[in-house]
């Protein structure tokens, strides 16, 4: 007597708040009508117009990655509120709210994987819990870096996170320390930005890879439009904080489609670790050092 009612899928707002999500009927950029099976199948891709739904962490990981490869690390580190941290409500029970919603513990995943018969260090930031943002719980650079494997981080934060202050605002330094050394071994190094890519997040190690790569259509950069706009006095390029604009300026390397991203890093990969790449490194850098210990000294 009725016709059934169409069910849609659940997907988080591009405006919403954080880890606030809707019911969306329609694309929010084309306007048309979603049918849940096929998103699915396109990776979360409108079918109709290429617009890019955020996505969980988990998802992300298991687009990537050979399936059951995946071995997460740190599932104990939680973030502590040292600092007795209150503004509307107490750090602590934020951080009890976003466990709760989320069903994760912290805002990155992170462990060894296979991707396209590479091991590899995934890292992958998850805007779901309390906005991707950087915590003082960061241990991936250094297992790539000891194990000797190519490292990929999957950005998708608002910056470091003010309810740790300094201790938060460390992990910028640390982590560009640790890449530094990480580049230094020879190991390869691929970040891949994701709508959005903010903040101390933009400023750190998003930006310090070898190769960096972006979705379409991604926001990225450090201060929001309106607080550039207001310290600078100056009238803004529409749209420069997006990948697209970024590229053609050269902050990053390849925009690339969701659905292309595995044959794209599976490419790089294969270029970065041809031929004994890593051992190639260590010689050059064993024959540097013979010159330099050959070389006169002069008193």
């Amino acid at each position: 007597m009725f016709r059934p009612k169409t069910r849609y899928v659940a997907l988080p707002s591009p405006r919403a708040g954080v880890g606030e999500e809707v019911d969306r009927l329609t694309c929010p950029k084309c306007d048309t009508s979603l049918e849940p099976a096929r998103l699915s199948a396109a990776l979360g891709v409108c079918y109709r117009c290429g617009y890019h739904f955020r996505l969980r962490a988990p998802e992300r990981i298991a687009m990537l990655v050979e399936p059951g490869s995946f071995k997460e690390e740190d599932l104990g580190i939680t973030a502590k509120d040292v600092l007795g941290f209150k503004d509307s409500q107490p750090y602590s029970k934020r951080i009890e709210q976003s466990r709760a919603s989320t069903g994760a513990n912290e805002a990155v995943s992170w462990g060894e994987a296979v991707l396209a018969g590479h091991r590899i260090v995934i890292v992958c930031l998850d805007f779901a819990f309390m906005g991707g943002s950087m915590g003082a719980a960061t241990n991936g650079i250094e297992r790539a870096l000891d194990s000797r494997l190519p490292l990929l981080i999957i950005s998708a934060s608002g910056g470091a996170r003010m309810q740790e202050g300094m201790l938060s605002l460390m992990q910028m330094a640390k982590t560009a320390a640790a890449l530094g050394r990480l580049g230094g071994a020879g190991m390869p190094y691929i970040s891949l930005l994701t709508d959005p890519t903010m903040g101390g997040v933009t400023a750190s190690f998003a930006s310090l890879a070898d190769v960096i790569l972006a979705e379409p259509g991604a926001m990225i950069g450090f201060a929001g439009s309106r607080v550039i706009q207001q310290a600078t006095y100056e009238t803004l390029p529409d749209g420069f904080q997006t990948a697209e604009f970024l590229w053609q300026h050269g902050m990053i390397d390849l925009v690339v489609p969701r659905p292309e991203l595995p044959a794209v890093i599976r490419q790089l990969l294969d270029l970065y670790t041809r031929d004994g790449f890593h051992s190639d490194f260590e010689l050059k850098g064993q024959a540097r050092a013979a010159a330099q210990a050959a070389a006169p000294t002069h008193p």
